[in-house]
């Protein structure tokens, strides 16, 4: 079976662990891996896995558009803003791995197969990967919802340059997703950086604020979501609830990361990187191979 060509654009963390996943992927191959500093850790790992590199960044794909089929956007949300418009002017499928909120907001589970019409996709924020599939499944059970909050805390130690430079993007960017795909009104979104030692595994906490749930349906389609989350993450698990306590369910969610470029903790990585894989295989197999 003919892989379909992907381009990944940036070379830190996100990156590489994408390109980890592509070469694992039995529809991908990644045919260039762009950059700006050929002395990079990320630039080193790729050239010695046989990957084409280049300094140029996206000017390279610009020039050379046949390279790819598909590209990551692993940079920084401002950044996206100028890459996108070069790679609609190609018409290369674009999955946005930063906060940028240009393209379509995308979480696999919920609306994967929508987003394989549009040019350029949000994969949102590992926080939002991590929630949303639990909370877009309560709220279609229970419409009377007041408030949700979501808490999202990782190891300091995953929260690389790009990380920290998007936290002010980060809340945003959930809270509206959070009203995206809950249709509630009123959210909000936390990041926490912990800098225990050893480091901490991601966790993530759910409010909603809710009189008089179904319990009983909301217990068994929580345990449906795990189950397709863990599909292509398999370190998700809900680790409690749902709970319920003074009208206020909880559910917390856990992701392991499954250790291909980073360490296990960093799942708040891992999830993202995951998430726009498996859309990008989605992508692969309907446009390539008609599936």
């Amino acid at each position: 079976m003919e892989k379909v060509k992907v381009g990944i654009i940036g070379s830190g963390n996100i990156g590489c662990d994408l390109l980890v996943k592509v070469t694992q992927s039995p529809y991908l191959q990644c045919s260039l891996f762009m950059g700006r500093n050929l002395d990079s850790k990320g630039m080193q790992f790729a050239q010695k896995m046989g990957i084409t590199v280049t300094d140029k960044s996206i000017q390279a794909l610009d020039e050379n558009p046949s390279l790819c089929d598909i590209v990551f956007d692993a940079t920084t949300a401002s950044a996206h803003a100028k890459h996108f418009e070069i790679l609609k002017k190609h018409g290369i499928y674009s999955i946005d791995l930063t906060p940028s909120l240009i393209g379509k907001m995308c979480v696999p589970v919920i609306n994967g197969k929508e987003c394989l019409k549009e040019p350029d996709v949000n994969m949102i924020t590992c926080g939002g990967q991590a929630t949303l599939p639990i909370v877009n499944a309560v709220c279609n059970i229970e419409k009377e919802i007041d408030y949700i909050e979501i808490a999202a805390s990782i190891s300091s130690n995953s929260a690389g340059p790009g990380t920290r430079a998007n936290i002010d993007e980060f809340t945003q960017t959930t809270k509206l997703a959070l009203k995206n795909f809950s249709n509630v009104a009123n959210t909000k979104a936390i990041i926490i950086l912990n800098p225990a030692e050893p480091p901490i595994m991601m966790h993530n906490t759910i409010y909603f604020s809710i009189k008089n749930p179904d319990m009983t349906a909301i217990e068994q389609t929580v345990k449906e979501t795990e189950e397709k989350m863990r599909h292509y993450i398999k370190g998700y698990r809900v680790i409690k609830g749902p709970v319920l306590q003074n009208n206020i369910l909880i559910v917390m969610v856990q992701v392991k990361g499954a250790g291909d470029y980073l360490p296990q903790y960093s799942g708040n990585l891992d999830i993202i990187t995951s998430s726009a894989v498996k859309l990008a295989e989605m992508y692969a197999m309907e446009k390539k191979y008609g599936k």
